[in-house]
């Protein structure tokens, strides 16, 4: 199944020029084909193309339907963001495709990447979204100082993972209760601070370790977000 997207197909029956792009000249549909469209809030249209052009495709709906998120639950991965680029475009492609309501980028102590250009990272997770077959985009935030993020965010459970041994961590397997609005740190490759730290902690945050293996940046935060679903789907 193919999926295209348009954020306000129910007000403009028009595809944008990258999917009517790849509709028309990638796919070579034409007048009268029947399409699907998801507008990235839940809901997926059936729709019939009016007129095949390469820059607006106007289409008719003819049906909407509401699927909702396998999970239950809001997922929120905060996240230092890598180096290098790449890598954080493959956390968030990843992450679309398991199953994330939003991706917060932190601004640490030890960021190895001051600035970042959520743009970019949000094409990528709509075409993660199209390819996976999902109906929601998850909410990318711009780049957040993690002191704002620990005082002002909340979730039902909350956890910090980090690496310093000195600070005593807990088994995020063993932590985690399914079903329940979650907030997931994650540092840089320097890890957390001491203070960034203990400052989570004083705002409720458990402190966490992921397992025994030395993880990236990137594979720790997708392995924190697999696991929630895996707990979840053992526990419906």
């Amino acid at each position: 199944m193919i999926q295209f997207y348009a954020p306000n197909i129910e007000n403009v029956p028009i595809l944008p020029e990258s999917d009517s792009q790849h509709c028309v000249r990638v796919l070579r549909m034409k007048s009268g084909d029947i399409i699907g469209v998801i507008d990235g809030k839940g809901y997926r249209y059936e729709c019939k193309i009016l007129d095949a052009h390469q820059k607006r495709t106007c289409v008719e709906i003819l049906s909407k339907q509401y699927i909702p998120l396998s999970w239950e639950n809001n997922i929120t991965i905060a996240v230092a963001p890598t180096k290098l680029l790449d890598r954080m475009e493959w956390l968030v492609e990843k992450l679309t495709e398991i199953g994330v309501n939003r991706i917060v980028p932190l601004l640490c102590r030890y960021s190895e990447r001051k600035e970042i250009k959520i743009e970019r990272l949000e094409k990528i997770a709509i075409a993660a979204m199209k390819q996976s077959l999902k109906t929601v985009l998850p909410i990318i935030e711009p780049m957040t100082p993690i002191k704002n993020f620990i005082c002002e965010c909340d979730a039902q459970q909350k956890f910090i993972a980090y690496c310093d041994q000195s600070i005593p961590r807990l088994l995020f397997s063993n932590e985690y209760t399914a079903n329940k609005n979650t907030i997931i740190l994650i540092g840089p490759e320097g890890d957390f601070s001491h203070e960034e730290i203990n400052l989570a902690l004083d705002n409720g945050y458990k402190p966490i370790s992921l397992g025994d293996n030395r993880l990236r940046t990137e594979t720790a935060a997708l392995v924190a977000c697999n696991t929630c679903h895996i707990i979840n789907q053992v526990n419906k």
